[in-house]
């Protein structure tokens, strides 16, 4: 047998294995369409009082689509934050997540058949160009709940500035088109 083919089995072994436990998307999920809503809020930063603006204007999409009887959601926030704080400060927030939702869509209050907090944003909120400029994105992964009639995708922002005292603050986006 030939030397070489010692290291080319064992490569190709060693492929098998990675491919074996990377998820794998199955054809319904990339094949979803997604219907998707955007709102965007003008945040006041509570813990500063200063001469400086100091809002953030947030911008959040609300996507959900439905294959058979599954619905799926996820959300994607983009933000223009002030420049008066220091490059890449973690003392802006002491935290920060988005609140996704499946609801099931009907008259009157929508009652909420899924829901996942996604804590990453409080890092990218706090991570800034070199000239501190405070602008950026972050996207949700996927959540998904077996729904029997019409669903919506819906999404809260909470923030818990830094030195304000006052813990979370809520803000509500609009909900996705129901799927």
């Amino acid at each position: 047998m030939n030397t070489i083919t010692y290291p080319v089995l064992a490569a190709a072994a060693a492929l098998v294995c990675v491919a074996a436990t990377t998820p794998a998307i199955t054809a319904t999920q990339a094949q979803l369409r997604y219907q998707c809503s955007s709102s965007t809020r003008s945040i006041d930063d509570t813990a500063y009082s200063g001469p400086w603006p100091d809002n953030w204007d947030v911008t959040i999409s609300v996507c959900a689509a439905r294959s058979g009887a599954t619905a799926y959601a996820y959300a994607e926030a983009r933000w223009d934050g002030p420049t008066f704080y220091s490059v890449d400060d973690p003392t802006i927030f002491d935290a920060a997540k988005i609140r996704l939702q499946i609801k099931q869509s009907r008259d009157g209050t929508d009652p909420v058949v899924a829901e996942k907090d996604f804590a990453g944003l409080e890092a990218r909120l706090e991570d800034s160009t070199a000239k501190a400029n405070y602008d950026g994105r972050y996207r949700t992964g996927t959540i998904s709940h077996r729904i029997g009639n019409r669903a919506i995708g819906d999404v809260v922002l909470f923030l818990d500035w830094h030195g304000d005292g006052r813990g979370f603050q809520r803000h509500e986006y609009t909900g996705s088109p129901a799927v």
